[in-house]
C-alpha cells in the first residue's frame, strides 16, 4: 500500500484546478475543498452548485470558477465545533500517479492554513498515512503555481479598498484615501449608514444605497464612529464572510469599545490600568470610591469617547453625587483612580501590525485634567521608553487590533494604560511628527494581502 504524507499536492482537474496543496486528515471522514460564492444552480433536471476556489493560501486574486453536479447537502461539524450545512460535490482527484473518484464537502477555508482536506474516504483501501512525512507524491514550487495558474493572474494597477466611515470631509479619512491612491490603489469612501447586506447561505451580499452590489473590494479600512458601533460591526462581519480583508476585524472594535470588557482583558492579559471599580448598586458607591483611593477621581461612562463624557470628581462628596445620578438613570459608568502625578499629560502610541509608527505626548490645556487635541490639547514629540513601547504593543494585540491608537499614562509605579481606540485619529500624530501614517497603514494591507 502507498504512502502519503501529512500533506500532498493534489489536482482536481474535472474541476479545473491543476494543483493544490491538501492537508491529510484521517480524522475527518469527508474531504473538503475550500469554495466561495457557492451558488445552487439547474442543469436540465439535475441539481448543480457554481462556485470559485482560491488554490493560493492568501491570495485572493487568483479564483478558478468551477461547477459541478450536487450529490447531497450534509450537516458537517467544523474543527471549532460548529455545525453548517455543506454542499457534497463528486469529482475525481490525482494524486502523483494516481486518479480517483472522491467527494467533497465545498466549505469556506478561508481562514485555514490548507484549501484542501483529504479524508478518511479517499484514503481507505489506498494509503498508509506517515505523519513525519510531505510530499511523497511530488512536490509543486511557487514558479510551478504561477505557470499552473497564469491564466488567472491579471495585471493589476491597484488594490480596490473601501474606506467604511462617515464624514468623507475628515482629516483621517482625507489622508487615507491620498495615501492609497498615490499607491496606485482605488479606495472608495463608505458611508456605513448607507450600506446594508443580504443575509443567505447560497448567495450573501452587502449593497449600497441604490441598490448597487459592492462585490470589488480586495479590502475595507474601518473608521466607524462610536454611536453605530453595532450596526459598523455587524457590517464588516459580512465583509469578512465574502471574503474580503478587514484591516480591523468586528469583533476587535466591539472589543475595544466596551470600556469595562476591554479593562478585564487588559487586566486578564497583566497590563497595568489605573485602579478601576464598577458597581451597580448605590449601595456601594461609598466603598467604590474607596477602592479606587478616594478623590480626585475620575468617572468614565462605558460609551465615551474623544474625552467625552469623562468626568473629574474632586471630593468624595461630589464623586457619590455624580455616581447615583449616572445609576440612577441607569447608566453605566467605570470610576478610575486620579494619577495626579501625570500632569495633565498622556502618551498617544500609534500602533500598526504589532509595531509603535509613532509617538506624541499630548498635554491638556489650562483648567482640564486629560489632554485631548479634539478639546484644545497640545502634540509635541516625545521618545518613549522601552517599557512603554512594550505597553503599547502589548494593549493593541490583547485587543486583537492591526491599528490602535494607545494611550498610556506616566505614574510613580511605571506606565499605565488608559485606553485602546480602535478609530485613532491621524491629524494630531502625523503633524506632530511629520510621519505619514495613513501610507504605513496603506502598506499593510498590501502586505497581508500580497501585492505586488
Amino acid at each position: 500500500m502507498k504512502i502519503l504524507g501529512s500533506e500532498e499536492w493534489c489536482q482536481l482537474n474535472l474541476l479545473g484546478v491543476p494543483a493544490i496543496k491538501a492537508r491529510v486528515d484521517s480524522g475527518a471522514k469527508t474531504s473538503s475543498l475550500q469554495a466561495n460564492n457557492v451558488k445552487f444552480i439547474t442543469k436540465g433536471l439535475e441539481e448543480w452548485v457554481r462556485f470559485e476556489v482560491n488554490p493560493i493560501q492568501e491570495n485572493r486574486s487568483v479564483a478558478v470558477p468551477c461547477e459541478a453536479k450536487l450529490v447531497d447537502v450534509r450537516t458537517v461539524k467544523s474543527s471549532q465545533g460548529i455545525s453548517e450545512e455543506r454542499p457534497v460535490v463528486r469529482t475525481m482527484v490525482t494524486l502523483g500517479d494516481d486518479s480517483f473518484e472522491i467527494e467533497l464537502t465545498l466549505a469556506n477555508r478561508d481562514t485555514m492554513e490548507y484549501r484542501m482536506l483529504l479524508g478518511r474516504e479517499a484514503l481507505n483501501g489506498r494509503y498508509l498515512v506517515d505523519p513525519s512525512k510531505s510530499f511523497c507524491h511530488g512536490e509543486v514550487t511557487e514558479k510551478d503555481m504561477k505557470a499552473k495558474y497564469s491564466p488567472y493572474f491579471t495585471k493589476k494597477t491597484g488594490l480596490t479598498l473601501g474606506l467604511l466611515a462617515s464624514n468623507p470631509n475628515l482629516y483621517s479619512n482625507k489622508r487615507i484615501i491620498e495615501a492609497g491612491e498615490a499607491r496606485g490603489h482605488e479606495v472608495v469612501f463608505l458611508n456605513a449608514e448607507h450600506v446594508y447586506m443580504k443575509l443567505d447561505a447560497s448567495s450573501p451580499e452587502i449593497r449600497y444605497r441604490g441598490g448597487n452590489i459592492l462585490d470589488m473590494f480586495d479590502a475595507v479600512i474601518p473608521r466607524i464612529k462610536p454611536s453605530i458601533t453595532f450596526y459598523g460591526c455587524a457590517l464588516l462581519r459580512q465583509f469578512d464572510t465574502l471574503g474580503v480583508y478587514c484591516l480591523n476585524s468586528a469583533d476587535a472594535i466591539t472589543k475595544s469599545r466596551d470600556k469595562l470588557f476591554a479593562s478585564q482583558l487588559f487586566a486578564k492579559n497583566d497590563i497595568h490600568i489605573p485602579i478601576t471599580g464598577f458597581a451597580k448598586s448605590p449601595l456601594d458607591t461609598k466603598d467604590l470610591i474607596r477602592m479606587v483611593n478616594g478623590s480626585p477621581l475620575i468617572i468614565k461612562l462605558l460609551e465615551s469617547t474623544q474625552g467625552k463624557g469623562v468626568v473629574l470628581a474632586e471630593t468624595n462628596k461630589a464623586a457619590e453625587s455624580v455616581i447615583n445620578a449616572f445609576k440612577s438613570v441607569q447608566t453605566n459608568i467605570l470610576v478610575q483612580e486620579f494619577i495626579k502625578e501625570a500632569n495633565g499629560q498622556d502618551i498617544r502610541c500609534f500602533v500598526v501590525n504589532g509595531k509603535v509608527v509613532a509617538s506624541i505626548q499630548r498635554q491638556a490645556q489650562k483648567g482640564e485634567f486629560r489632554a485631548n487635541i479634539h478639546q484644545g490639547g497640545k502634540a509635541s514629540l516625545i521618545k518613549i521608553t522601552a517599557e512603554e513601547r512594550k505597553l503599547a504593543v502589548k494593549s493593541a494585540k490583547a485587543m486583537d487590533l492591526v491599528v490602535a491608537g494607545v494611550d498610556i499614562i506616566r505614574s510613580n509605579r511605571g506606565p499605565l494604560l488608559l485606553e485602546v481606540n480602535s478609530s485613532p485619529g491621524l491629524e494630531g500624530i502625523e503633524n506632530a511628527t511629520g510621519k505619514d501614517i495613513a501610507n504605513v497603514m496603506i502598506e499593510t494591507i498590501e502586505k497581508k494581502l500580497k501585492f505586488v
